[in-house]
């Protein structure tokens, strides 16, 4: 049967408590990639506990447990087949810099429910709250195949858009590893797809793939190691479209682009009446080995 829109928007939000500490972000910085060469002060701030800083994308996966698009398909009237599952996109806001240790609670729901005839498209959003006030706010989009059909709002449109026509400002270039969505899965997401042969045949797939989260958090990882000097509190936010799958093995090419004019002044107050710079990188990553087949689009990275 089709989803259930009206429930699942009409659930009310699920609340749960989480926390991490040190450890959990040093699993996830090596799950994406970080500590190569593993001497390189620049590595080691991903990986040693006594210069750690928190990659803001490791909000998806903090405190454990499901990622959004498991969590998804546990709302109230929601009852489909892992195996139809994709992850079509992610978004993120900071309301402040990632904490390395942290206990905050997490309030999920389901906010949009789109119908694309064949095919439905879910997003949660996750506001993550602690003592001191608002975290993080995230955004999962579920695209579910087979789903469609109940005659609801088809919302935005799916396809994503073509990178820009300019040469791009970098061009940096990540291996995976062979291993990495095995390292990868350790922080919370154990979806078969990405370890287990004969379930990604069933999904459609030559062999298990990258999780999408990974690669969204290599590339963060790489346009502020690149462009905003290794500092991972200047991100404001940061959104993708999942375009592609990535195998594990292959080479990430992550082009970026500073939009002329994309600086600006921010106009509020921070703290002691200091005025910083905002601005934008947009980005485009692809499959180096499969003839750069798209694998993020309609990537953004705001800063401060």
């Amino acid at each position: 049967m089709p989803i259930d829109a009206a429930g699942a928007l009409g659930a009310a939000p699920r609340v749960r408590e989480i926390a991490w500490d040190h450890k959990d972000v040093q699993l996830y910085h090596l799950g994406i990639g970080a500590g190569r060469p593993a001497t390189d002060p620049r590595e080691l701030r991903y990986t040693l506990e006594s210069r750690l800083h928190v990659l803001p994308s490791f909000a998806t996966v903090a405190g454990g447990g499901a990622p959004g698009v498991i969590r998804t398909l546990s709302v109230p009237g929601v009852d489909v087949d892992l195996a139809h599952v994709l992850h079509g996109g992610q978004r993120l806001r900071l309301h402040r810099p990632v904490p390395v240790r942290g206990r905050a609670t997490a309030a999920a729901r389901v906010v949009a429910a789109y119908d694309k005839g064949t095919a439905a498209v879910l997003v949660l959003r996750t506001e993550v709250t602690d003592a001191d006030g608002p975290l993080w706010t995230d955004e999962a989009e579920v695209y579910v195949r087979g789903e469609g059909g109940w005659g609801g709002d088809r919302g935005p449109s799916g396809r994503p858009s073509p990178p820009p026509a300019e040469r791009p400002d970098r061009v940096v270039e990540r291996a995976v590893r062979e291993d990495q969505a095995l390292l990868y899965r350790l922080s919370g997401d154990g979806n078969p797809l990405h370890a287990d042969p004969e379930f990604a045949a069933r999904a459609g797939f030559e062999r298990p793939v990258l999780h999408g989260l990974c690669t969204y958090g290599t590339t963060l990882k790489t346009v502020v190691d690149t462009l905003l000097d290794g500092d991972v509190t200047r991100v404001r936010a940061y959104r993708t479209r999942f375009a592609g799958v990535v195998y594990p093995g292959e080479t990430l090419r992550v082009r970026m682009w500073r939009p002329a004019g994309a600086e600006r002044h921010w106009a509020e107050s921070r703290g002691a009446g200091e005025v910083g710079e905002a601005g934008e990188v947009r980005v485009a990553v692809s499959a180096v080995e499969r003839d750069d087949a798209p694998v993020l689009a309609d990537t953004v990275v705001r800063y401060e």
